[in-house]
């Protein structure tokens, strides 16, 4: 049932192997969430035996929370307080990208039919998230989504498709509202 999981093929969430992996990783995110703040090498530690890839620079604020383990962060990221990657299917996230409080990356999904779904079968698929991309507080991505880079997408949207790069969207489903240009520069006063 794992193999048929990860190719987010139909599978039954009852498995050993399956359940093996989520204690783990749920065993390493409990000790993440429970040490102190400023225990920051303990943090990133414990984040980088949890997940698939953490890169340089990674900020991720406690409580964090995901499944399996199945999630790669680019180097300079942040994500902020109260994220769940349910990572059945895996999650991809670029560098230099903002992650709100509360963001909820879902790849999980059901079957409309009720018969399979009531016998507890499910399947996956993955999200992707580019470089420089800024998820708003509370933004739900759903499965199988693939955000371009350096789009925006604002607070609380549910974002049900894919978007472009380089636009700011909201809403519920999320739309494009418009492209980045020249108007959104800001002078960035020097250090």
């Amino acid at each position: 049932m794992r193999d048929r999981m990860l190719r987010g093929e139909l599978y039954n969430g009852v498995d050993p192997e399956s359940q093996a992996e989520f204690d783990r990783v749920q065993d390493l995110l409990a000790r993440f969430n429970a040490t102190a703040p400023r225990a920051r090498a303990e943090r990133d530690a414990l984040l980088r035996e949890a997940l698939r890839h953490v890169g340089e620079g990674v900020v991720v604020r406690a409580p964090f929370f995901c499944e399996y383990g199945a999630v790669s962060i680019g180097a300079g990221t942040f994500v902020n307080v109260g994220a769940v990657l349910l990572d059945v299917a895996p999650i991809a996230i670029g560098a230099a990208c903002q992650i709100a409080s509360r963001v909820q990356l879902l790849t999980a999904t059901h079957p409309i039919d009720p018969g399979p779904r009531r016998l507890g079968w499910e399947y996956a698929q993955p999200i992707t998230i580019a470089d420089n991309v800024w998820l708003g507080g509370g933004v739900i991505v759903c499965p199988g989504v693939t955000i371009g880079e350096d789009t925006v997408v604002g607070a609380g949207a549910v974002v049900t498709r894919d978007l472009p790069a380089g636009v700011v969207a909201a809403g519920v489903p999320a739309r494009v509202l418009r492209e980045i240009d020249e108007s959104d520069r800001v002078e960035v006063p020097p250090r």
